[in-house]
């Protein structure tokens, strides 16, 4: 039994996803190979090589993979599919692009965000935004399946020694080109795969409020900032800041969630961190819930009291 596990990267890194990906693919077990398709990517092909379990990593540069868009990496996808009995990608937005596509494009049924694997065709996935757990078997014999990271540790960045081949790159389907692409950058840790996160909710007030507790707790930790969906629609920080289901899924080693009521759709995006610490002023907060340590105060005046204990 073979499986496709499909690189995530910007054409000069492999993301860490890819790491929790591959293992996903050892939990069903099986020989696992690595495509890897963009352009001028030949290191991240070597950095493919390198993870631990992967046996072959199969490259394919050429210009019109610069910016993977879904339509040319589905039809790339389709024509490498044969032989495998498993295609998996990680759940970003790339993956959650890609993978209906190619199961199309197969003929299958997609297994969505998987965060278990009970046997090679039986997988378990959160419905309900996450309330509950859904426990899926597939008769396809091909499974496509993107997984969600939080869900498996990821495997060793270094250790292996998997042969790196060419394969023909697909035609250029011409069908959709990215025309811009705007860049948050940061000094903090990528919000994805930071250790730490703060994050903050509608309590916070303003924007204003926001960047001025959450940031220097922030710097304090060397952590990444978040927010909840009602703190993005309010304008306090951008879209990418959203922690929830339809924003970024979030297992750090700690969670801050400050000024954050726990509505459903943001517990679904970041209640598998190990440690929970909530905030709020309201001791009826559903956050408390799933708060491993919780502290009813002002805000206002616990930031910055926990600001000065930091040092």
């Amino acid at each position: 039994m073979s499986l496709l596990v499909i690189a995530d990267h910007d054409n000069a890194a492999l993301k860490a996803v890819t790491l929790n990906t591959v293992a996903a693919a050892q939990k069903i077990g099986g020989e696992i190979h690595v495509l890897v398709a963009g352009s001028g990517c030949a290191a991240v092909a070597d950095a493919a090589a390198k993870i631990a379990g992967v046996s072959k990593v199969k490259l394919a540069d050429a210009a019109h993979y610069a910016d993977q868009t879904a339509e040319n990496l589905a039809a790339l996808v389709q024509a490498n599919a044969a032989g495998y009995s498993h295609i998996l990608a990680a759940a970003t937005g790339n993956g959650k692009n890609l993978l209906p596509r190619v199961a199309a494009l197969l003929d299958v049924a997609q297994i969505s965000e998987i965060t278990a694997v009970e046997s090679p065709d039986t997988f378990v996935r959160p419905t309900y935004a996450g309330n509950a757990m859904a426990t899926v078997k597939s008769a396809d014999a091909v499974k496509v399946i993107t997984v969600r990271s939080t869900g498996f540790d990821p495997v060793a960045a270094e250790g292996g020694s998997a042969a790196v081949e060419a394969v023909a790159a697909a035609a250029n389907l011409g069908i959709a080109k990215v025309t811009g692409r705007e860049i948050t950058k940061s000094a903090r840790p990528e919000l994805g795969a930071a250790k730490i996160i703060v994050s903050g909710g509608r309590g916070m007030g303003s924007g204003e409020n926001y960047h001025k507790l959450l940031e220097p707790l922030a710097d304090k930790l060397n952590a990444a900032l978040g927010a909840s969906r009602a703190a993005v629609d309010a304008g306090f920080v951008p879209n990418d800041y959203q922690v929830g289901q339809t924003g970024k899924i979030v297992a750090p080693q700690l969670y801050f969630a400050i000024g954050i009521s726990g509505a459903i759709q943001h517990l679904a995006g970041m209640k598998d961190s190990k440690v929970i610490v909530a905030i709020n002023k309201d001791e009826d907060a559903p956050i408390f819930q799933v708060a491993d340590y919780g502290l009813v105060a002002d805000l206002f005046a616990a930031v910055p009291e926990l600001i000065a204990e930091l040092g």
